[in-house]
Order: structure tokens, then sequence, then C-alpha cells
């Protein structure tokens, strides 16, 4: 048995230290990452001259650019268009959660697991406040449902990303966008058909945890809105209005023809030119100002820019106790003449306000809407005594580019399938078109870019590939080859798929890809064995995870509304992952054959 050289054993001792750090979890991810890479460099086993190769490296470009798309997609407002003729229809538990789980598990076959369950996850919520149904029976299997459909593409997770450029550098060839799909379809579709009966054994009275955000959007706004002269619905009823946004906004007042009329009846009919008052929360008043192709009274009012480069934008504060605002209105204080800034929206918690925004006296707590240039807006919030309310991203009546994001994706997708360009140029291209189109601001393009989970994997890349440049991959691979050889390849193809798994939970998941991939390979090369099977297994087992809420992005999210506990994860996770393990090796032994040709 070959010994371990000093190199080897600095490279492994790295290794070890950055797992313990990861499983003790007292810092971040991405700083335990950047001091692996640092310690990597000083101790000789990462060379100064490829530290920060894993920045400019295909895997990190191509995550980077999927996030992008992503964000594009989701606040296209596509898939709830595609989902609404369904959501009356789904009256129970029963017929919820096979549809939510479908829905998410298709989109993440185009799109990030992660953003097609953050996209997802309200109409899931809504539909949840609807009908009474319990966030936590249809929250988690839908959070599996996105990690399995996340295995069908190269793009659905980080994994398969991973695994794919590690082919590349191991046999010169990656995998393609779509070698994923014949194990992952069958995976997913087993998956799908275990969760729509066993989410039953999930508790179904566990109140979800309120964070801020969504305390302060179940208050109701109040807004002012005008039907154009050229309104395309002229004659539309009240009460048509009222179902646009799913009876979540409602008609507060209409003036029509110099009357006003307060809670018009619901077969009043509304003409080009009247006037409503809506109230309801942000995400219903966008829907009813979209699909009713309404107008914010005051929104068309020119923003003042300093650059030519400014955006505009509409931002969520509250009214500060020494305010200027206090006791004045909008209009008393003539905040468009003396600060650039239109007033949107007003709400005011345990009150139904019934004025015109601009009209109602502000109290100290009220949370008002403000629409402004980006950098003349902090200036006019500090000078108001406004305070901002952090990462609220509101949209009311705002631009949605429906269609574009569609094609563009689907462009990439095809230009990928044909092998026209490279995933990387395809979905960055995509990222680019998204923002020139104007579907993504350049800032929420910023947004959407994961910043730790991209320095964690640029990080990583350098510290994990020390394991194979020093030898050590092929040193370990020999090892588990001489515990396995004689034995059936399926144990080993089901081993080192059950490491991944195990892994995952505490690495995270492309962590332990970056780690685990190389050995996997090298041990079916010493057996003799064809390493593509080895690698499918690990990208399966790595994006497998169904046992924590911690080791995944999708379970983390769905961790709060849920009002899940840790334990709730192995419950239904548990005969998940065994289902997985049992069947996925024989599936990828059937399309991959473990001996080589």
């Amino acid at each position: 048995m070959a010994t371990m050289t000093l190199d080897q054993g600095l490279a492994f001792g790295l290794i070890a230290l950055t797992i313990g750090a990861f499983i003790w979890g007292r810092f971040r991810y991405d700083v335990v990452a950047v001091c692996a890479l640092l310690a990597g460099v000083a101790i000789g086993v990462v060379p100064a001259k490829n530290a920060f190769d894993g920045f400019s490296n295909d895997i990190t470009v191509i995550i980077a650019a999927a996030l992008v798309v992503s964000a594009a997609f989701a606040k296209s407002g596509i898939v709830e268009a595609v989902l609404r003729p369904l959501i009356p229809k789904l009256k129970t538990e029963r017929s919820q959660v096979p549809v939510l789980t479908a829905a998410v598990t298709v989109l993440s076959t185009a799109t990030k697991n992660v953003g097609a369950l953050a996209i997802l996850m309200p109409v899931a919520l809504q539909l949840s406040r609807r009908t009474g149904s319990s966030p936590s029976r249809l929250l988690m299997p839908m959070a599996f449902g996105a990690m399995l459909g996340g295995i069908v593409t190269l793009v659905g997770t980080a994994p398969n990303i991973i695994v794919s450029q590690v082919r590349e550098e191991l046999l010169g060839k990656p995998f393609a966008m779509y070698d994923y799909t014949p194990v992952g379809l069958a995976l997913a579709a087993i998956g799908f058909v275990f969760l729509t009966f066993a989410y039953r054994i999930l508790p179904k009275d566990r109140a979800p945890a309120v964070n801020i955000e969504e305390a302060l959007a179940a208050n109701a706004y109040i807004t002012e809105v005008e039907a154009p002269e050229d309104w395309a619905l002229a004659g539309t009823r009240i009460g048509e209005l009222h179902e646009l946004a799913g009876g979540e906004a409602q008609v507060m007042m209409l003036l029509s023809g110099g009357r006003r009329r307060p809670r018009p009846h619901p077969n009043t009919k509304v003409r080009p030119g009247d006037v409503l008052l809506l109230q309801g929360e942000p995400q219903a008043l966008d829907e009813l100002i979209n699909r009713g192709k309404l107008r914010l009274t005051r929104s068309d009012r020119p923003v003042a820019m300093e650059e030519p480069t400014d955006e505009v934008r509409v931002v969520e504060a509250v009214v500060g106790g020494e305010s200027e605002l206090i006791g004045r209105s909008a209009q008393q204080s003539d905040l468009y003449g003396q600060y650039g800034v239109n007033l949107l929206a007003v709400s005011r918690s345990g009150f139904d306000l019934k004025q015109s925004p601009s009209r109602i006296r502000l109290r100290a707590g009220d949370i008002v809407v403000l629409q402004g240039a980006e950098r003349t807006l902090p200036t006019a919030l500090a000078a108001l005594g406004l305070l901002p309310l952090a990462e609220r991203e509101v949209r009311l009546g705002g631009i949605r580019h429906a269609v574009a994001p569609a094609v563009i994706l689907a462009a990439a997708m095809v230009l990928v399938a044909l092998k026209v360009v490279p995933v990387a140029i395809a979905f960055f291209g995509a990222a680019v078109a998204m923002i020139v189109v104007g579907a993504l601001r350049m800032r929420e393009a910023y947004a959407a870019v994961d910043g730790p989970l991209i320095v964690l994997i640029a990080a990583m890349i350098p510290v994990s590939e020390a394991i194979s440049t020093t030898g050590g991959a092929e040193l370990i691979g020999g090892w588990l080859s001489s515990v396995f050889r004689g034995q059936s390849p399926m144990i080993a193809l089901v081993s080192i798929m059950a490491v991944a798994m195990a892994a995952t939970p505490f690495l995270n998941n492309a962590a332990t890809v970056l780690i685990v991939a190389p050995v996997g390979a090298s041990m079916a090369r010493q057996l003799g064995l064809n390493p593509d099977p080895f690698l499918m297994a690990v990208a399966v087992g790595a994006a497998s995870d169904f046992l924590t809420p911690i080791g995944h992005q999708c379970n983390t999210l769905v961790m709060g509304p849920g009002g899940y506990r840790f334990a709730d994860y192995p419950r239904l996770g548990a005969p998940l992952t065994l289902l997985v393990l049992v069947l996925g090796a024989p599936l990828i032994a059937w399309f991959w054959p473990l001996t080589a040709a």
C-alpha cells in the first residue's frame, strides 16, 4: 500500500481542518473557505499563481449567471400567470401538494432550484391563507421537489455544474446539459410520487415563524390609481377587479364624474378617467394594478436624475418619531416639489385608511412607499426623518417583462443543447440579455448573485484541487479500491453516493462535490471501472440533502415559513434519502455502465 507524502499529508490536514470548521459552524462558510485558501498558499499546497483561479472558473461563472437568470425569471411573473387558472381549484392539501411540488420540480430543471422554490413559495403561502391549509404540509415537499428537479439538468443545482467541471479536468470532457436527464428525471418522478402521499407524516398545526418582513407585509396599504383614457378594460366591474387580485385587494373608493363612492358595489362599472382608492398587501396591489392595466396617479411624474446612469427606485420607509411629516400630509409637505419623490402608498397598522395617500396626515410608525432617483432617495429619506426598511423590494405597478425572460432562458438552453456555445457563455449571455432588455436592473442582478456561495466555491476550488495535484486523490482512491476489490461494483457505487449524502449536510453540497468527486473517480479507475457513474453518484448524493435544514438552501428557506423543527426534516427526508440511495445507484448503472468501454 502506498505511503503518504508530506505534501499529501498537508493537503489532507488542511481539508480535515476545513471540514472540522464547517461542522463546528462557529464561522460562516465563506470565511472558512477563504481562510483555508490562504492557509493552503502559506503551507505550499496551493500555488500562489493559482490561488484565485476559482474566481475565473467556469463553475463560478455558471452559478452566478444562473442566479441572475433565475431572478429575472422570478420577477417576470410568468410562473404565477401560468398557475393562475389552477389556483382557485386547489381547495385541499390533497390537490395543492401534487400541483405545487410538480410545478417547482419542473421549474427547477430550467433554473436554479433555490430560485424555483423562491418563485413558488409565495403562491403556496397565499393558498395556505385562503384555504386554511397548513404551510408545514406544503413547503417541505416543495423544497424536496426543487432539489430533485435540480438533478435533471446541468444548471439545476451547483453539484451538477461542479461535477461537470471535475469530469473535464479528469477526463478531458465535461458532462453536457442533458447528460444528467435520464437518471435525474427518473429520480424526480419517483420522488414526486413519494411526496404526493408521504406529506401526511409531516406535522399539520405548526405556526410559522414570522419575520419582520412578513409582519410588515401583513399590513394593508392604501394607494390611488386611475383608469387611463385609452383603458383597454373599459366597462370592467368592481367585482371583476377584486378577482384579478384573488380577492386580496379591495376598491375602497371610486371617484367618477366628480362623485365619490365609498366601497362601491361589485356591479359598478369602471370607466376611463375614473380614480380608484385601493387597499391591500403590496403583492396583491401590484397584481391588481398590472393585471387591471391601471396607473398609479403619481408614479408618472418625472423623477429628477442626477446622472444618466441613475435608476428609479421604489422603497418602503417608516415615519420616525422626529420626522417633520408627522401631522402633515404629503400634499402639505410638497414631497415632490421639495424632495423630488412621489408618495405611492401608505400603511398604518390596525387602521383602514380611507383617503388618498397624498391627503393622509402621517403619524409616527406609518409605513410609506416612495418613488425617487437611486442617488437622491437616501438624502430625501434622511431629511424627512424616514427610516428605510432594508432589503424590502416593493413593486407597485412597475413594468414586468413577462415574455422576454422565458425567451432568453429557452434560447440559452437550446444553444447549450445544440452545443453551439459552452454553458458558461450561454448563461452569462442570458444574464446580460436579461439586464439589457430591462427584465432585471443592474442593482437587482448584483443582489441576486449569492456572494457567500460564490466566494465559497471560488475559494474551495484551489483548496480541493490540492488533493489531486499532490496525488492525494489517487492515494485515497487506492485505499478504497483495495477495500472494494473483488466485490460487486454496485457496492462501491452505493458507498460513494452514501458518502456524498452523509457529508453534504455538514460541508455544503458544493464543498462536498469538490472533495469527494476526485476521490470517487480515482477509485473507479483503480478498480478498472468507468468513472462517469461514480461522478454521477457524487452529484446525486450531494444534491439529495433531505435530512437537515442547514445543508441545502432550499431546506433553510422553508424552515421559518413552515414552522419546522430540526427533527421534522428526517421524518420525511429519511425515507426519501433511502429511496434515492436504493433506486439511484441501479438507475445510474443502467444509463452509465460501470464497466469501462
